[in-house]
Formats: C-alpha cells, structure tokens, sequence
C-alpha cells in the first residue's frame, strides 16, 4: 500500500477516484427499490462525494431472500473448509490488492487520517479476514464423554442467514470483525453500512465476488437505521443480528428480536473507558503519550476511547502537563496529508453533538485546560480541536455519557480503591486500564474493574487474537479470536444408541 505517497499524490489519486454506489444483492449491484439516494458527504470538505441507494425494508426483502437461498442451496454452507479457507484467504488478498483505493475511500468517506487507513484500517481488515479463513479448518466437532452404549456426536452449524450493522468509526474494520467468522462458519450475509460511511462495504462486495464467494452469500445494503438497520432487526427470516454502535440503538434490535422471530442479538454498544495512572506508574511518559492518544486518535471516534483519565492526586499536575504538550502535536488537518494525525469528525450532526457536550462540561463546573472549539472553518469540513477537562466530577455529563469525540475528562483520587470506584462508576464496561509498578496492585485492579478488556501499563493493546466486547450496557457477545465463531454457529446433539 502506497502509505509513503505525498499529499499531492493523494489528492491526485482521490481526484480520479470512482465510487461504486448502489446496494449489492444477489451477486450484482442494484439501485434501491424505490430508487431513492443519500448524499455520502466528505467530512474534510462538507462536499457530495457521490449519491448512494438509500436501501429499505424491500431492499432488505430481496437481501435476505438471496442469503436464504444460497444458504439453503449450500453453495458455500455446504461447501468443504479447506476451499471456504483460500476463498476467504483470496478476498484478503484482493482487498490488500486495493487497499490504496479502500484506504481514499475510507479517508474521504469517514474523515480519518489517510495515514491511519492506508497503515491500519486496510491492512488490519485484510488480516482479520485472512485469519478467520486460516482458522476455519481447524475448529474441531466434539465427542461427549458417554458410557459405551451410545454416541453422543456435538457440532458446530452455521446459525443460517446473519444480518451485520456496522458503524461509521472504523468502516471497513468493523465490517470485516463480522463478515470474517460469520463467513468462516459459513453463514449467508446481510450487512448494513454505517449510512455516514458506506463506500468501502459496497466496493468489497465485488472483491468478496471475485474472490469466489457465490451469489447471495454476501450482500450489502446501504440505507439509514430507522428503515434498512430496523428491517434486519424485524425481519423473520433473519437467524442472527450483530450489531456495533450506541447502547440506544443497541436496545432496540434485542426489541427487534422479542417482537419478531427471537433471532440471536449480539451487541457492542460504547463505553466510558477509565484510564488510571497511579503514582507508583512506571513511566509517567508513556502512560501521559497513552492517555492523549487513546483519546485524541481517529478524533476520539473510538468505542473504546479512555475518555476518562484517572489520574492520582500528588501527579494529577505533572500527567495534565504532559499530556497537553503531546496533544499540541496532534492538530486537526487535511485527512489526505499523510503528517496529518487527527482528521474531521464524521459529520456535520456529530460535530455539533460534541460541540454540545462541551459547552455542557463548562456548564456544570468543569475546567477546560486546552480546546474546546471548532477549527479549519474556512475548509468547509467538521474539525474540532484536541480538547481537556480538569476538575470534572464524576456524576458529570461529559464524565458519564459517551461523547464519540476528542474530549477527555480529568478526575483525580486519593487511593486504589477510589480509582476503582470511579472506574466501575458508569453503565459501561467495555474497556479500562491501570498504570502501576506495582504487580499486585495491577492484579487486584484488573480483577475488580468490571470491563471486557483491562490493559494494564499500556492502552489499546491487543490483536485479532484476543477478543473485544464489554460487561454491562457495553453489550456482549465478542468480536475477534476464536469466541467470535460461537455468535455465528449452533451446536447440534445427535445421539447414537449403539448398545442395542
């Protein structure tokens, strides 16, 4: 991937870009139903990229009427793991192929630093579904433990039809943490874009059909989520639905689920990281350059973003310092100039969402020690700076509600326990950390804070190895690893009498 090209050579690539725009049904792409459009709007510029088919419930009819059939057919539910494997092994391969075209695309479409998706967001799509294709054939069927009159044979089934929504933040990533172990399983597919970033899902269904994945296994339809998103939550025909975003919209596919065919829900909704630094941390550095940039990267767009910073009376001071002087370094700029490190937030209507839980931490008390505003106005596009509040109660708005923006909240403690109080002090539970040299300490932290994932002297560490999903309203359920099949398959008992 061209990840060393200069600003001029992005924009002269993204200058000849084309975009696929219509839903892909059945192996082709088609207009919506209705023939209705959304503008897919650049976030950097406030421009119409392209106009894309605004799908709805009979979209959705016609998607998952196609994964039906070809999941009945067993042209690729049936079809054996080792060809499954260098299918999908094939499709990795063809979005690597492409990944300067996805990597404009997911730039231009969402916002993000192009650095970030020509170095992380492609790549770390391509390996995730490479990984599921690797280890489908070696997930093994088991044999009960039975007395020597029967045999008792447990397998694994695809669930059948499963229906993925997806977020704006991370387009193609998020995407590709469900379409790898839901088409390894061997499930058919309907995935619902994000409708602020919809383009790389569309342009990959092409990639997934060239790679030999066979009509109706996978489709994409993009439209909003009160009309295509819901029709995926109700309809009956749909066996499964994994959904990333808000804990509000998460609610109501489990809503979906109980007023429709009880089809299985899994769900990643957000979180209110708590990143704690104790004084006794090891590198006061490290964890200060960790804590700006677990909240400022991607604009602070992240589920999992340590928007809380927890940081211990006698260093509270000397951590804000340095984490203010790393974030000076971090100014929004052109998406497309590879030196750019924070990019646009993803619309015109989250910019001023933010915007407003800003004003809202100045209005309860709260310090703001650095940002606070909007910036590049006279670019057109959605930026707001690197923004710091000290002081801040945890009962606090800006401290409880999940902001999805670059604004971190500084509340300090007296002791371990307060920490973890703090920590645990919110209705998510998606991730947290803890900074101490002390290993007992480190111990006892990561028991006790209730959360799907606690690093502890680091911050969003990990791989597709291990898995991702939360305690409490951050969902459950869990992408990546191995656990991230058991969403997409059933076990089936058969019982065998050989002792007649």
């Amino acid at each position: 991937m061209s990840a060393a090209l200069s600003l001029d050579a992005w924009k002269s690539q993204a200058s000849s870009l084309s975009y696929r725009n219509q839903a892909f049904i059945d192996g082709k792409y088609v207009d919506a139903a209705s023939g209705e459009t959304f503008d897919c709007i650049n976030p950097a510029t406030g421009e119409v990229l392209t106009k894309v088919a605004a799908g709805d419930k009979a979209d959705i009819d016609r998607a998952v009427k196609a994964a039906r059939t070809a999941f009945e057919k067993g042209s690729w539910s049936q079809m054996a793991p080792a060809k499954r494997k260098k299918i999908l092994q094939k499709f990795a391969d063809l979005i690597e192929k492409h990944g300067t075209e996805l990597a404009l695309l997911e730039t231009l479409d969402m916002g993000k630093p192009i650095r970030d998706s020509s170095s992380i967001d492609i790549p770390g799509s391509a390996n995730c579904i490479r990984w599921y294709g690797e280890a489908l054939d070696k997930i093994y069927d088991e044999i009960a433990p039975t007395g020597p009159e029967a045999v008792a044979m447990i397998r694994r089934e695809p669930v059948g039809v499963v229906g993925a929504v997806v977020p704006w933040n991370f387009p193609l990533m998020m995407a590709a943490w469900k379409i790898g172990p839901a088409l390894a399983t061997g499930n058919s597919m309907v995935l619902k874009p994000a409708e602020q970033s919809p383009l790389t899902a569309i342009r990959i269904a092409e990639l997934a059909a060239e790679a030999g994945i066979p009509d109706g296994v996978f489709n994409v339809v993009p439209g909003f989520g009160e009309t295509a998103g819901q029709a995926i939550g109700r309809h009956m025909d749909v066996d499964c639905v994994t959904f990333t975003g808000s804990a509000e919209v998460g609610k109501y596919f489990l809503k979906y689920s109980g007023e429709s065919n009880m089809k299985r829900v899994s769900l990643e909704c957000g979180g209110k990281t708590p990143n704690i630094i104790m004084a006794d941390a090891p590198d006061l550095d490290a964890a200060a350059t960790a804590a700006a940039w677990g909240i400022f990267f991607n604009q602070g767009e992240v589920c999992n973003a340590g928007s809380r910073l927890i940081v211990e009376e006698s260093i509270k001071d000397q951590v804000i310092e340095k984490v203010m002087a790393v974030a000076e370094k971090l100014r929004p700029g052109d998406p497309l100039d590879p030196k750019t490190r924070m990019g646009a937030i993803v619309d015109k209507t989250q910019m001023e969402r933010v915007l407003g839980y800003i004003e809202a931490g100045k209005g309860e008390g709260a310090k703001l020690r650095m940002g606070g505003g909007r910036v590049n106005t006279d670019k057109g596009g959605f930026f707001i700076e690197p923004t710091l509040f000290d002081e801040v109660d945890n009962k606090m708005k800006i401290a409880q509600e999940e902001i999805f923006g670059p604004v971190l909240s500084t509340i300090s403690f007296k002791d371990a326990d307060e920490a973890i109080r703090i920590g645990n002090d919110t209705i998510y539970g998606l991730a947290a950390a803890v900074w101490t040299r002390d290993i007992t300490k480190a111990h006892k932290a990561a028991r006790a804070l209730r959360a799907g994932v606690v690093w502890v002297n680091c911050f969003d560490a990990g791989d597709i190895t291990s898995p991702f999903g939360g305690f409490k309203q951050s969902g459950f359920g869990r992408d990546k690893s191995l656990h991230a099949m058991d969403k997409y398959t059933e076990l089936k008992t058969t019982w065998i009498n050989v002792g007649a």
